[in-house]
């Protein structure tokens, strides 16, 4: 018998990522006003349409980057070619204003929920763009709060671009062999140098050699470095911008930026990681010299949202695909579909459960992400978001990729097949249990913002209390019997 005879499975349809969502749109209608949320909707609906159309199709072109290090002649060149479908992806993002939606404040404090729901809505299908267009968030904010006007003009314009031949991005060097997350073993060295005409800044000579550098197709870094004694560990460490492709700089070997070679990873295979060698960079200082440590926190607070949200709109994905499985897969002797099967269904909730707690926590930061920025939290609310940030990070991470897991086991055999997607899915969500910290990283730093503030815990406290009040009395009696 021929494949093409006999039984052929129905294929399950390829659903709106936000009009089907169970939570997002909901959550969304409750917490923006109207007019915010109407001119929000519309555009994710729209968005929606195009991820389906003319995205999603783009997954089979996303292929892992290659690395030429030398030409016909002998000579480096380090030439780094990204995929087709990955450039393309890029190109979709930075038209689609991924980051400029949160600076240009057109919605105020509720710029940064806007963001993040555009940003989940795309993360199904858009691989991991969330990875470098993430941490040029982060060096945009950093640059707003911490950079120079030569910085603020020059830099900041290219880094907000819709404009895909003109937009910049941006990566982070922080990984050394030393010491991996424990930054205060950095040996990169930052030695003053001249100054000439094309500075942006108070200029640095790096040498050194950085582990993980991601987004290694980024037009420029933010690195830490040192510049003090080391037995001084994180207190003489020194933020830096480092130019790769800007101005004269017209390849990152042209700044003294050599590229040995590129991770080979589990997942994440469209964005490029490589092994970096900075010798004799040339690298303007951001912020005061020594404390690069506690003007990168500003930039971690903006990748660690972003990472949260990439766990959770992965989960949204692989979940959307299990539901729409269940409505055309038949047993029982093909006289039952799977969502009229209690056990199946049963599991599915499992999943949606988590989900909705997800979304609901993690917007929740991001909604207090957005007035800290626009100078409308309370102190109570800044304490809460140092509180939330790390906590959502590891929360979302932790618990989403045994969820997806699980989605995938809803399929059968089909959801081991690499074409639903289930499987890159789940590959690409795992980085973010180590990527800006693994959840004993997170555990710590919610220990330490703690220990700064013992008044925030209290804050917390009373904030949850507040909510549990709101509980209508029918309700809770609901929750009680539950409980």
């Amino acid at each position: 018998m021929r494949v093409e005879e006999g039984f052929q499975p129905p294929p399950y349809p390829t659903e709106h990522p936000h009009t089907t969502d169970i939570v997002l749109p909901g959550l969304l209608k409750r917490i923006l006003p109207e007019t915010t949320h109407r001119a929000l909707e519309a555009d994710l609906k729209r968005r929606g349409n195009v991820l389906v159309n003319e995205i999603k199709p783009l997954s089979q072109l996303v292929h892992a980057a290659t690395l030429t290090q030398y030409d016909e002649f002998g000579r480096r060149v380090d030439r780094l070619q990204t995929s087709e479908g990955w450039r393309k992806l890029k190109h979709f993002a930075i038209r689609e204003g991924y980051n400029a939606i949160a600076y240009e404040r057109e919605y105020g404090e509720h710029s940064r929920t806007c963001q993040f729901a555009r940003t989940m809505v795309m993360t199904g299908d858009c691989h991991v763009i969330m990875c470098p267009m993430g941490m040029t968030d982060g060096v945009i904010r950093l640059l707003e709060l911490y950079g120079n006007e030569a910085m603020k003009s020059e830099v900041l314009p290219l880094l907000l671009s819709r404009d895909p031949a003109t937009a910049y991005l941006c990566g982070q060097w922080m990984t050394e062999r030393s010491g991996g997350s424990d930054v205060s073993l950095i040996e990169t060295q930052a030695t003053p140098a001249q100054g000439v005409d094309t500075d942006l800044g108070t200029p640095y000579i790096l040498d050194g050699f950085k582990w993980f550098s991601s987004a290694a197709e980024g037009n420029m870094a933010a690195a830490l470095a040192r510049t003090g004694d080391p037995s001084l560990g994180s207190r003489s460490l020194s933020l830096f911008l480092v130019p790769l492709r800007l101005g004269p700089y017209s390849s990152p070997l042209s700044n003294g930026v050599l590229m040995h070679r590129l991770k080979n990873k589990v997942g994440t295979h469209g964005v490029p990681t490589a092994e970096l060698e900075l010798r004799g960079t040339r690298a303007w200082l951001i912020g005061r010299e020594g404390e690069g440590v506690r003007t990168i926190a500003a930039m971690l607070n903006i990748t660690r949202v972003h990472s949260a949200v990439h766990s959770v709109g992965s989960l949204q994905h692989c979940l959307a695909i299990a539901s729409a499985y269940a409505k055309v897969r038949a047993v029982e002797g093909g006289k039952t579909l799977l969502k009229d099967v209690p056990l199946h269904i049963a599991g599915l909730a499992d999943i949606a459960l988590l989900y909705r707690a997800q979304v609901h926590v993690v917007f929740g930061a991001v909604a207090l992400l957005g007035k800290n920025e626009c100078g409308r939290a309370s102190v109570e609310e800044e304490a809460r978001l140092r509180l939330l940030t790390p906590t959502i990070k590891a929360f979302a991470a932790q618990k989403a990729s045994g969820a997806m897991e699980e989605a995938m086991a809803a399929l059968g055999g089909l959801g081991y097949m690499e074409e639903t997607g289930i499987g890159r899915l789940v590959r690409d969500a795992m980085v973010e249990k180590i990527w800006e910290g693994t959840v004993n990283v997170c555990a710590l730093d919610l220990v330490r913002a703690t220990t700064r503030d013992p008044k925030a815990i209290g804050y917390f406290v009373n904030w949850a209390y507040g909510l549990i009040g709101d509980i209508p009395p029918t309700l809770e009696k609901q929750i009680s019997h539950a409980l």
